[in-house]
């Protein structure tokens, strides 16, 4: 094993302990610890939700009173708390807005990632298109002032997507949470406070 993936095996022993799915649920921790991203009574839309680490983490913090859905083409046998919901959702698909029945949101969140084809440019120009396709979706189901988080594989069409964002929300922040392996080149792009009308609830 590698030194550089040795201090890092902690977070994967660590979410098996705290009875998370996956590692990842500490990026998302470490971000709304920044930005104060889920907060109590929150709806919340969880993009690539499989396989439910962020989903649940956002119920917990969220609590009785908000409501977490998760979307992933990939089946979800799992158990989640009462105010989560994990649907077999192509998130691709332009019927999306009809399909949740025009649901609308306080927070969309994606750890969406393209299935890797170990070349590099081809990688990041996926994981580009699944960020502006994140970014759509929260234009179209975020209430104004509210919030969004995309990972995506940094490189040339990296900051055409920190723009998109940035003309969307009225404060853009990257992160790279130290759950992130050392060798990756994923970090995450956080829009802040949706433009629109000034809005008062779980997202002021």
């Amino acid at each position: 094993m590698s030194r550089s993936r040795r201090p890092q095996d902690h977070w994967g022993h660590r979410a098996k302990r705290e009875g998370y799915a996956a590692r990842s649920v500490y990026k998302l921790e470490e971000i709304d610890r920044r930005v104060r991203l889920l907060r109590p009574g929150a709806r919340v839309l969880d993009l690539g939700a499989y396989p439910g680490s962020w989903t649940a983490y956002a119920a917990q913090k969220v609590g009785a009173n908000g409501r977490v859905l998760g979307l992933d083409i990939q089946e979800f046998r799992g158990a989640l708390p009462p105010n989560a919901e994990m649907r077999t959702q192509d998130v691709m698909s332009p019927e999306l807005d009809a399909q949740l029945g025009g649901e609308r949101f306080d927070v969309v969140m994606s750890d969406m990632a393209p299935a890797t084809s170990g070349h590099r440019f081809t990688d990041q120009a996926r994981s580009f298109n699944l960020v502006m396709r994140a970014l759509q979706i929260a234009e179209e189901l975020l209430v104004p002032g509210g919030h969004f988080v995309a990972k995506i594989f940094q490189g040339p069409d990296f900051e055409e997507a920190r723009r998109a964002v940035a003309s969307a929300f009225e404060e853009v922040k990257i992160v790279k949470p130290p759950a992130t392996r050392t060798e990756s080149i994923e970090t995450f792009l956080v829009g802040l406070r949706k433009r629109g009308a000034a809005r008062t609830g779980a997202t002021t």
